[in-house]
């Protein structure tokens, strides 16, 4: 895991999913879509997809806005020197036990403050081609998050990452059998992919 890089701090979770949060310095390696690691002990990590940034106000954030022509000083300062809270929705879409991958909920969800990572190249080849695109339920199925651009963002990040022209067909392939039964979901995916495919 040589080039993972630490993305945040866990916030809160659930065995369906976790929040994560990190200041804006570390916000260029987190995206939508891409997947992340929580590894729990030696032999255990918890992956999951971004499927939300967001950036809390507080109350100086309110009081420049309102002032008006906010100088690039007073932006860098807000942006650099202040701790700007930064949380990251993430979907549980599988989890790594002694050594193995499967795309199932864990069994247990990562613990308040276990740090963040924003998996290697070879971590994703790895979780993406283990089994048979089994991580794609759980975005399917998941409530209040944009799927047809989480799974576009995610397939994007696994084309420019690795290369694999194949999986890419492949996983498309797939999408368009999971969900050949709801045509209004099938076409936003479909819609969201062919700006990235």
């Amino acid at each position: 895991m040589t080039d993972t890089i630490q993305i945040g701090h866990l916030l809160r979770s659930s065995i369906t999913g976790f929040v994560a949060g990190c200041s804006v310095s570390q916000l260029e390696a987190p995206a939508l879509g891409a997947l992340v690691r929580a590894p729990l002990e030696d032999d255990y990590a918890v992956y999951g997809l971004i499927t939300d940034i967001h950036i809390e106000d507080d109350g100086l954030v309110r009081q420049l806005v309102t002032a008006g022509n906010v100088s690039p000083e007073v932006m860098h300062d807000n942006r650099e020197r202040r701790i700007v809270p930064v949380e990251m929705s993430v979907l549980a879409v599988g989890y790594a036990q002694e050594g193995k991958i499967f795309h199932l909920l864990p069994p247990r969800p990562p613990l308040s403050l276990d740090v963040i990572y924003s998996c290697s190249q070879a971590e994703l080849t790895k979780f993406v081609t283990a089994g048979r695109f089994g991580y794609f339920r759980h975005v399917l199925q998941a409530k209040d998050i944009p799927i047809g651009e989480v799974l576009a963002a995610h397939i994007l990040d696994v084309k420019n990452k690795t290369k694999n022209a194949t999986w890419v067909e492949e996983a498309t392939r797939e999408l368009i059998t999971l969900l050949r039964d709801d045509y209004p979901v099938l076409m936003a995916v479909l819609g969201a992919l062919g700006e990235v495919v």
